[in-house]
């Protein structure tokens, strides 16, 4: 009498994944066939997934360049035109003709529309208006700045994310190998689909089925030979597709007759870990591993075959690949910004997502069609319906997913000052935390507390100092917050100071140096702004007195690009951004930067997985690295 491989009992779906995950992660499974890599051509990468951050080597644009089609001015010379008083142009002397895309030159430093011209004759043009400076420019780097963190480790590269590529100069790109999925039907009665079937026969459909969703998710499949009911045929089949696969699939003999050998032989080879599992169809699954690799036995019913790939075999690839899934799908947000839209059109505005208190908060990313980068970073779409002139800060939107909403709802959302340790702290979360996800908006210091304040970001990153004591953060949290209302998460100490040319050629020592060079700026409310005009006013220097001083940006990486570029000769900014680019650095003082975030929030996982890479060695290897950078307090929670 034949022996039959009875299963007593089965397991919960989740219980029984969440077994053989945790075993091929404890047994090293799972992270061997992570550390595989391969570089291949850009051109190539699309549904490819990282291996490692990749930065870019060059900026864009890679020049000042025109944002619109018309005339390159210099703006100082416009001051006094007004409808009442006409200026008129000279060609080449106090303008030039320039098409979107062209580069603004200096003495150039604002562009006029066409349509806001009137054109006397061939060499002279009338203008109605001054302009301010940098209208309708979009500075160097302000895209990408070379040495910017374009994707983090671990990101499954969509069209988008290859034009950013490119327009920041990377040609290769390391990439996990695509995993290999050997797939082996089993049965005697089972046939290939071109022979002729006779009775008892079974066409073997589920293999091609399982190859084309092994392809669906960026897999490379390979269906060997049939192999009949033989527990040693099924050995030999087992031991050839582990050495040449990442993953194997047994199709048929899994469950309980008396040829069903797959479940013996894998104990031979390996381990089983689950035989059996409560979901219908589906019963009889098998996971286990052999020979150092996942093998999955997979029922023989079609439907039960499906299920069974969809419930087990996917999120092994993805564990792998650290991925999570993409879904469409639309979703009301709060905004956490005000958006201006024209009467025109209907715009599709990219948003960076998360989840705050309980609701999605949206935040408005680059909006220029330029921003491509806009793109890579989003979440999702406000779409700003036509005839709207857009909505203001706080309104209820629809927004349309390109990310998961599980994703969305595990991002730890940051809105405040901009640090390049921030690209590091994403890329660590999505590697050491799969699964989660660090979205970070930079819109200045003062800007990310408001932010916490209207209940629109979990943390506010931070380094305002005050002018009167020399303190840094504390009481401006306490002027805006009530008492116990919110914590000081300690950050990094950091060097900033005047970042200029590789060899100082115009010998820059100190903030009264600033009154003979050209200068770049960052944005109002930004703690790195804060920090020049106390320098200023204790060396009794007028912002005047400054060329540039309303010049602004948005990074630090921009404002080292626009000093690499010698489109200016200084800016103020991070020691880290100036190694970056290669430049001399006029150190002005450590300051401290750090993250406020509401008391309650801290029991957030999010939150915890964030303080424990504040706090880890790799974290501050990383700092190391950067340079410029303090850690003798990360991590550490400010009672206020």
């Amino acid at each position: 009498m034949k022996r039959r491989n009875l299963y007593l009992k089965t397991m919960a779906v989740e219980e029984a994944l969440s077994k053989y995950m945790e075993t091929l992660t404890t047994e090293g499974i799972i992270e061997k066939l992570r550390s595989r890599r391969e570089t291949i051509s850009t051109y190539d990468t699309l549904g490819r997934v990282t291996s490692e951050a990749v930065y870019a080597k060059c900026c864009s644009p890679l020049f000042n360049a025109a944002a619109m089609d018309g005339i390159a001015v210099k703006s100082a010379d416009t001051r006094n035109a007004s409808e009442r008083k006409p200026l008129t142009l000279e060609l080449n002397r106090d303008y030039i003709i320039v098409d979107t895309g062209d580069p603004v030159k200096s003495p150039f430093d604002a562009v006029i529309m066409a349509e806001d011209v009137m054109e006397v004759d061939d060499n002279h043009v009338m203008i109605t208006e001054s302009v301010p400076g940098w209208q309708h420019v979009r500075p160097i780097g302000e895209d990408i700045a070379a040495g910017e963190m374009i994707l983090p480790s671990f990101h499954k590269i969509r069209p988008v994310d290859m034009g950013v590529l490119l327009a920041g100069g990377i040609l290769e790109v390391a990439v996990v190998p695509k995993l290999s999925v050997g797939i082996i039907p089993t049965g005697t009665e089972i046939i290939k689909p071109y022979e002729e079937p006779k009775e008892g026969d079974i066409i073997d459909s589920n293999s091609g089925m399982f190859s084309a969703m092994a392809v669906e998710n960026s897999c490379k499949p390979h269906i060997y030979d049939i192999v009949p009911d033989d527990s040693e045929a099924i050995k030999r089949a087992v031991l050839k597709a582990s050495r040449e696969n990442d993953i194997v699939l047994i199709n048929a003999g899994s469950s309980a007759g008396t040829e069903d050998y797959t479940e013996p032989v894998l104990e031979n080879l390996g381990s089983v870990i689950v035989h059996g599992v409560a979901m219908k169809p589906g019963k009889p699954v098998i996971l286990a591993h052999a020979c150092g690799k996942p093998v999955i036995g997979l029922p023989g019913y079609p439907v039960s075959a499906y299920l069974a790939f969809e419930t087990f075999v996917l999120p092994v690839i993805k564990a792998i690949n650290k991925e999570t899934d993409v879904r469409t799908d639309i979703k009301k947000a709060i905004l956490a910004k005000r958006v201006v839209s024209s009467l025109k059109h209907r715009e599709y505005v990219r948003v960076k997502l998360g989840m705050v208190g309980g609701r999605m908060v949206a935040s408005p990313l680059a909006r220029g069609a330029g921003a491509a980068m806009s793109l890579v970073r989003a979440d999702g779409f406000c779409i700003v319906p036509q005839a709207s002139e857009g909505f203001e800060a706080g309104s209820e939107v629809e927004v349309k997913l390109i990310k998961s909403l599980e994703e969305i709802e595990s991002t730890l959302v940051s809105i405040g000052s901009h640090d390049l340790i921030l690209d590091e702290i994403g890329d660590m979360m999505a590697s050491e935390y799969p699964g989660m996800a660090f979205s970070s908006t930079h819109v200045g210091s003062m800007a990310g507390l408001m932010a916490l304040q209207r209940g629109e970001t979990v943390i506010a990153p931070t380094h305002l100092l005050d002018m009167d004591t020399g303190e840094y953060n504390v009481s401006y949290l306490r002027n805006l917050f009530d008492i116990g209302e919110v914590v000081l998460i300690k950050g990094v100490e950091r060097v900033q100071g005047i970042m200029v040319k590789k060899g100082n050629p115009l010998a820059i020592k100190t903030a009264e140096d600033l009154k003979r060079v050209r200068y770049v700026n960052r944005q109002r409310g930004a703690g790195t702004r804060v920090l020049l005009d106390y320098i200023l006013k204790q060396k009794g220097v007028s912002p005047e007195e400054i060329d540039g001083y309303d010049k602004e940006v948005a990074t630090h990486m921009a404002v080292a690009a626009s000093v690499a570029s010698g489109e200016v000769d200084a800016g103020m900014g991070v020691k880290s951004a100036a190694n970056a680019m290669n430049l001399d650095f006029i150190e002005a003082g450590v300051e401290e930067y750090d993250f406020a975030i509401r008391k309650e929030s801290l029991e957030l996982p999010q939150v915890k997985a964030f303080l424990q890479l504040l706090e880890s060695e790799e974290f501050h290897r990383k700092l190391d690295e950067m340079g410029g950078y303090g850690y003798s307090q990360a991590g550490k929670i400010v009672e206020l």
